[in-house]
């Protein structure tokens, strides 16, 4: 196999984005397109050289021309569509979560497993230069034994309610990033969770029944802990920043600004804000996520980021809310399951 050949299910915001960043990659052809209304993507996907639209995702597991697809369709969809692209023999990427549900994530995993394809979750924050670059540190032992993590992740506004309602809440949604890259970072698993939440944004998100404002403790099997916190609107801009404390020192990564520039007056020193929001800030990575996902089909090699990994993520997301509504911490039992 020299080329992949792709189809997208799901053409929202993020299917769009994977499109564009795919057809930068030269191995990569991408043949078509299923969304629930096709009608508004005809000239989008002409200027994209994409030959095929449907309204049923189905047409794309029954190409045999499609070597893998895209799921970038609503949570709810993924874990059936992974089992059925599996059964259909494609290798399949899918955006993060893969379910609600840790059952049926693994039921997903099982079959995979079963079918031999590969499977890779969208976790694109590990293809950020950055953040790879304090992993890699961390293994390196850079900063000796790892004692303390520090995740910040605040977006600059909050979504609709609309989608808050579909969205799965603050943990599964927005955190469940922070918690794949505590475990990426760190290599390895969470053991025990403790989670604070609040709604100190928009009084509709608590009407909704979802939180804006959170800070999980974790603690983790190699014996450090962890602080990640979350918030749904700041005013600054995209606060994403990430720091490993250990025995021989620390390793941060600070927020993408759009330029170093800083400027020093007898008023003040002023540097710019960070970068908007996550479509600018993880601009490299996503296209390096997908640059991988062809690589990994043409070499026949395992997914740098896996479904186990994916499970892995809900699991805590899950312990991380069944804290917040006890009160009280959380103990996480991982039972890893070798489904790619």
């Amino acid at each position: 196999m020299n080329t992949v050949t792709l189809g997208i299910i799901g053409a929202g915001r993020i299917g769009r984005l994977h499109v564009d960043n795919l057809l930068s990659v030269p191995q990569v052809k991408i043949k078509a397109v299923s969304d629930v209304v096709v009608d508004h993507l005809q000239e989008w996907a002409a200027s994209k050289g994409i030959s095929v639209l449907t309204t049923n995702y189905q047409d794309l597991l029954a190409d045999p021309e499609i070597d893998a697809v895209f799921i970038c369709s609503p949570t709810s969809t993924h874990a059936q569509i992974i089992q059925e692209a599996a059964r259909a023999k494609k290798h399949i990427f899918c955006e993060k979560p893969v379910s609600f549900s840790a059952e049926q994530t693994i039921e997903a995993l099982r079959v995979v497993e079963e079918e031999g394809v590969q499977l890779q979750v969208g976790f694109n924050r590990r293809f950020d230069p950055n953040f790879k670059k304090v992993r890699d540190l961390v293994q390196q032992g850079e900063v000796g034994q790892p004692h303390i993590l520090k995740i910040t992740s605040r977006d600059p506004q909050p979504p609709s309610v609309d989608y808050i309602l579909t969205s799965g809440g603050l943990f599964m949604d927005m955190m469940i990033h922070d918690f794949d890259m505590a475990r990426y970072v760190m290599n390895s698993e969470v053991v025990e969770v403790s989670a604070q939440g609040a709604v100190l944004v928009d009084p509709a998100i608590g009407e909704a029944g979802d939180i804006d404002t959170a800070i999980v403790t974790l603690k983790f099997a190699n014996g450090a802990i962890g602080v990640i916190d979350n918030s749904r609107q700041a005013v600054y801009g995209y606060d994403q920043r990430v720091e490993v404390f250990g025995a021989k020192g620390a390793a941060t990564a600070d927020n993408c600004r759009p330029t170093t520039v800083e400027v020093s007056t007898v008023e003040g020193v002023v540097k710019d804000k960070p970068l908007y929001f996550f479509l600018e800030r993880y601009t490299q990575a996503y296209i390096e996520e997908v640059t991988q996902f062809a690589k990994t089909i043409l070499a026949g090699e395992k997914a740098l980021c896996t479904g186990n990994d994916g499970l892995q993520a809900e699991r805590i997301a899950k312990a991380a809310k069944e804290s917040f509504l006890a009160g009280c911490p959380v103990k996480i039992e991982h039972e890893t399951v070798t489904a790619q």
